[in-house]
Parts: structure tokens; C-alpha cells; sequence
């Protein structure tokens, strides 16, 4: 071992020249300061370093001390090999020791001598003579007062977890606030492991929300373009029911509940009285409400916008749902983690994590981390519970992963919603084109209209800023909404057995000491952990030999009932199109050119039409 190196106890020997006096004439101290500790032939080379001319066979082995040194070695002239250690620069009293100033390299290397034989000191649990760097240690880890706390090692006859045959630097209460302090730190160790994952999901889950917002305000602006560019007349009749559906339609996605076959039916019911009024008889209208009433619940009768209003709600029905379900799992993800992240142990855990963590202090050990085995039995059997997720968690993200690979073409909310105004426009044209057929129809159900010429205001929206406001800029494949779903995906699909390797990762990388090192293994300081070492979950926990894990927990129960219920809904809203589903090309010459109509080419669907201005179907940035 390194400890056994001559040459490094000589090299830390040179450089133990002893530091300026301080208060009362006292001086630090590193000592490993008993035979039993040391190399054989280093016995010399310990009082040279310990600045003692004999070794105690009760002093602390290779630990940190504050020691008293003999009268004789109050002022003593530095040994040549310890020149170069240090200028004290002591201008307190006469005859004060000057040395000259330690170099860079003479501290490093001063240095590792200094944790060397602290990290001696913590592989023996005998001989412990003070409980001082206990003391400091328990204060600055856990506060307070150290009043009541012991300074020399006694026996402990009411501790109830460290219980060991040497003397002690616990006491009873001691043991309750490191029981505490195990418990939240196991408690943080689990928060920032999962701190990568939640930040995924959350993050994703508000930037779809946002991208979601941006697109229903695009397709909103882009409806309202619709009508100010083509059908001025009617275009501020219209404004309102535009802006109801598609708040109907954030609500929707958002989980509130509406029902999209009401508000799309709703949306052309307020159309229809429009057209009549306004293309098939127009500057004639009836001021009474109820003869625009009988217009509008005629038109499911006379369908004056054929399939339209059907294959607008299947549209609107396969994309929303998936988006609505997708966002709701992901928000049940960031649940999930929350609720793991502040799980209640058991008491049988907190001991056997006071055990594992803070039971090496009492005997002064506080360097010592556990035995890898010893930490995977301890942690298994303390996490067994949250295990059981694991199944359910990697089929979580699976559902996730077949969703998002199905949400493409008709199914994608992103095409959908910015090729609205496109069947928009298709079911006014139709219903104009048949206008002497539905005239007769209407006024065989609603009789004829009072004859009042109007002047309908037109709508004062300028197209100047168009430029400003509502420009949408092009973006290319990479930034759709599909692909940052799909980017999300991948980095999700690396976390689907976050569960199932969780006590593994915490102990291995942070909680348990490297392969090969002495270790804790719950008594004693050892070079290896020699009990069976149990697996992952409830029933391998039976032979667990250092925790005994109880029955179901309700609260992973629920979680596992929630997420089998997303997974249900997940896969449920998996579509699998069908030929039927396939919409014809519109026919509409509106002034928005895009295709009318679900073509599957999502980034680019090219229409018929001859308008003005034209659109890319893309969505804008909106800081993902």
C-alpha cells in the first residue's frame, strides 16, 4: 500500500517541521503517533515528524491533532532536512524561529502528506484518544451547539445503531441528528441525480406548450387573413368566431374539457348565416335575430359546406388528442420524479443509512466510505419501492416514443392548424358555388328575408402590418415541431431504466468507496464486503442483511396506477391511418396559396389557388 512507501514517510517526515507557536505556546501537530501504526523501521521517522521523542502507544494513528509539545520542543532548531519547509514570519517574542519561505512543490507535496495520514487515520477504530475533529465535524456538517458532545472517547451504553466495542466519540442524541442528516442526504444524492431528467421533461413540456400557443395564434392569424384578403364584407362578422375557436381549441390541447366535434360544428353554424347573407344573398339581410338563428341550425340540415365541417373535425380530432395526451403524460413524467424525489424512508432505512453514513464517525472514522456491496444492500433495500416503477417508467417512455412516431402527416397538430384557413376557405367556396340551391332551401325552411338593404362594415385590417405583426417566418425541416419532438425522444429514451439502476448509480459514483479500497462494511473497516449482496425490488429484498423492507407503499401504488393509466391513453392515441383518411385537394382560389386538404408532405403542400399572399407551413421561433 501507499502507506507502506519508506521513502514517502521519509519525504513527510522531512517536511514536518513544526509551525509557529500559537496561543500558550501550543503548536500543530500531524501525528501517527504509535508504533502499532506505523511501517516497520519508521519508528524514528514518526517522532521526527511528531516532534516527540517517544511514541504514545494511546495516540490516534495517523489522525489530525492538536497537541501540546514537551518544554523542550517549544523553540527547536529545524533539522537541515527541514530548512526549506516554512518562514514562520513570527514577530511575536524574542528568539523566534525563522525559516525560510516553503515553495510551491514543498507544499504540494506537504500536502499529500496531510491527507495521507488523515486518510491512515481513518482505517483504525482504536486508540482514538480525543473526539475533537468529530466535534468540528458534527458542527459544520449538521450546526448548532457542540455543548454535551464528548471530548474523549467513552463507552456508549444507550446508542441504539453505532453500537461498537470501543470506546465512542456519540451519544444517544448525536445519533438521532445523524440519523436525520442520513436520511436527507441519501434525500439530495436522489434529487440531483434525477435533477437531469426532470429538467428534460419540464423544459420540453413548456417549450411544446409555448410552440403549441405560438402555432394556434399562426392559424388564427392566418383564418383572419383569409377573411380581410378575400371576404372583407364579412370579415369583422367573422372575427368573433374565429377567436372562439381557436380558444377552444388552446383549451382543448390544454387539457381543459371541451369537445372538439361542438366547437368545430359550433364555428360553422356562425359561418353559415354569414355566406348566406353576405355571398348567396347578398345586400339583403333580416334584422331579426330569430330568422339568423333559423340560418344557422339549418345548416347541418342543408350542408351547405358538404364534407368540410367532417373532415375538419377528423382532422382536428386525430391531431388534438395526441398533442392533448402527449403534453398530459409528459406533465405526469415531472410528477413522477417530484414524487420519488421526496419519498418518506422507512425507520428501518434511516438506521441503516445512519448505519452506512455517520456510524464510522463515532469511532473517528470520518474519511471511510462504505463497502460498494454493503452500499447496494443498504440503498436497494431503501429505494425496493421505487423499483417497482422501473417496468412501468420504461414502458412509459416506450408509449411515448410510439406516439410521437405516429403524430406525422394528418395526425400532426402543426399541419393541421396552419391548413385550417384552407378548408376554411373550400367550404365557403362550395357553399357559393351551390348558392340558388341552398337560397331555395333556406327560404323553404326559414321563409323568406325581410329585404333590408345594409352596408356590412368592412374590415379595416392593414395589410402593412401584416409585415409586422403577423409575418410568419420560414424555417427549415430541423426546426418543426415533429423533429423537436423526435429530438426530445432520443434524449428520453436514454433515461428508460432510470429506476431499475438507481441504487446502483447512487452508490457507485457517489456514495461508496472505489473498488479495492478499504471500506465500511457496518462494524469495522475492511478490505472487502462479505455478505450476499441482494437484487433490485420488493421480492429480492427478503434476504437483505441490512434493511428489512415491508409491505406495498401506497404512495408508489398511486404513481404506478397513474402511469399505467397514461400508458392505456398512450397507446390508445397511437392512430393508424387508413386509406379512407386520405382527403381530397381542395378547389379554393383563396388568397392564402396552400394546399387544402391532409396531403401527407407536411413541409410544403402546394394548392391550387391563385391569392396574393403566400405562406410557408411553418411554425416561428418561439425559443425552444
Amino acid at each position: 500500500m501507499l502507506a507502506d512507501s519508506p521513502l514517502l514517510w521519509s519525504s513527510c517526515s522531512a517536511l514536518a517541521a513544526p509551525t509557529r507557536p500559537g496561543p500558550g505556546g501550543t503548536r500543530a501537530m500531524l501525528g501517527p503517533a504509535g508504533p502499532a501504526s506505523q511501517p516497520r523501521g519508521s519508528e524514528g521517522k514518526s517522532r521526527a515528524l511528531a516532534g516527540e521523542t517517544a511514541g504514545d502507544p494511546r495516540s490516534s494513528c495517523g489522525r489530525l491533532s492538536i497537541a501540546s509539545p514537551p518544554a523542550s520542543a517549544t523553540h527547536p532548531t529545524p533539522a537541515p532536512a527541514a530548512q526549506g519547509a516554512r518562514e514562520s514570519g513570527d514577530q511575536g517574542g524574542e528568539g523566534a524561529t525563522r525559516t525560510p519561505r516553503m515553495d510551491a512543490r514543498t507544499w504540494r507535496l506537504s500536502w499529500r502528506c496531510l491527507l495521507l495520514l488523515a486518510l491512515l487515520g481513518s482505517t483504525r477504530s482504536e486508540g482514538v484518544e480525543s473526539c475533537e475533529e468529530v466535534r468540528k465535524l458534527f458542527q459544520w456538517r449538521l450546526g448548532g451547539a457542540v455543548k454535551g458532545l464528548p471530548y474523549t472517547p467513552r463507552a456508549g451504553p444507550d446508542l441504539q445503531v453505532c453500537v461498537s466495542k470501543n470506546p465512542t466519540c456519540c451519544t444517544r442524541k448525536m445519533e438521532e441528528r445523524y440519523q436525520i442528516a442520513a436520511r436527507q442526504d441519501l434525500q439530495q444524492v436522489l434529487q440531483t441525480y434525477s435533477s437531469t431528467l426532470k429538467l428534460l421533461i419540464s423544459r420540453n413540456a413548456a417549450a411544446f406548450q409555448e410552440t403549441l400557443e405560438t402555432l394556434i395564434r399562426q392559424a388564427e392569424n392566418y383564418t383572419s387573413i383569409l377573411f380581410c384578403n378575400t371576404y372583407r364584407n364579412m370579415a369583422l362578422e367573422a372575427a368573433a368566431s374565429i377567436q372562439e375557436f381557436f380558444t377552444d381549441v388552446g383549451l382543448y390541447l390544454f387539457g381543459a374539457d371541451v369537445n372538439p366535434e361542438e366547437f368545430v360544428n359550433r364555428f360553422f353554424d356562425s359561418l353559415f348565416p354569414l355566406v348566406y347573407n353576405h355571398l348567396i344573398n347578398p345586400g339583403v339581410t333580416d334584422s331579426s335575430l330569430p330568422y339568423s338563428e333559423c340560418i344557422r341550425t339549418a345548416r347541418q340540415d342543408v350542408s351547405p359546406f358538404g364534407n368540410i365541417p367532417k373532415r375538419v373535425m377528423g382532422q382536428m380530432a386525430r391531431s388534438l388528442l395526441p398533442s392533448r395526451t402527449f403534453l398530459q403524460a409528459l406533465n405526469l413524467g415531472i410528477e413522477v420524479i417530484n414524487t420519488t424525489d421526496h419519498m418518506h424512508f422507512s425507520k428501518e432505512c434511516s438506521r441503516a443509512l445512519l448505519r452506512m453514513q455517520y456510524c464510522p464517525h463515532c469511532q473517528s472514522l470520518m474519511l471511510s466510505k462504505p463497502c460498494v456491496g454493503y452500499c447496494l444492500n443498504v440503498v436497494r433495500g431503501c429505494l425496493a419501492h421505487m423499483a417497482e416503477l422501473h417496468p412501468h417508467w420504461h414502458a412509459y417512455i416506450r408509449s411515448l416514443e410510439e406516439l410521437s412516431a405516429a403524430m406525422h402527416g394528418t395526425y400532426d397538430v402543426e399541419h393541421v392548424l396552419l391548413n385550417f384557413h384552407v378548408l376554411v376557405n373550400d367550404a365557403v367556396l362550395q357553399a357559393h358555388l351551390n348558392g340558388q340551391k341552398l337560397l331555395d332551401q333556406v327560404n323553404k325552411i326559414c321563409g323568406h328575408p325581410v329585404r333590408t338593404a345594409t352596408q356590412s362594415p368592412r374590415c379595416t385590417f392593414d395589410p402593412s402590418k401584416e409585415k409586422l405583426g403577423m409575418k410568419i417566418y420560414s424555417r427549415t425541416g430541423e426546426e418543426t415541431l415533429a423533429n423537436r419532438r423526435k429530438e426530445f425522444i432520443n434524449s428520453l429514451r436514454l433515461h428508460r431504466s432510470f429506476y431499475g439502476g438507481l441504487a446502483d448509480q447512487l452508490c457507485v459514483t457517489e456514495l461508496a468507496a472505489a473498488e479495492g479500497r478499504p471500506c465500511w462494511n457496518g462494524e469495522n473497516v475492511v478490505q472487502s464486503y462479505a455478505q450476499r449482496v441482494v437484487g433490485n425490488g420488493m421480492k429480492a429484498q427478503s434476504g437483505n442483511p441490512e434493511v428489512r423492507v415491508r409491505g406495498a407503499d401506497p404512495v408508489i401504488n398511486q404513481i404506478v396506477d397513474k402511469l399505467k393509466h397514461v400508458i392505456q391513453l398512450l397507446q390508445g392515441r397511437s392512430p393508424k391511418p387508413s386509406a379512407r383518411e386520405l382527403l381530397q385537394p381542395g378547389s379554393g382560389d383563396g388568397m392564402l396559396e396552400q394546399s387544402s386538404g391532409d396531403c401527407d408532405d407536411e413541409d410544403g403542400c402546394g394548392g391550387s389557388g391563385s391569392g396574393e399572399v403566400k405562406r410557408t407551413l411553418k411554425i416561428t421561433n418561439c425559443g425552444i
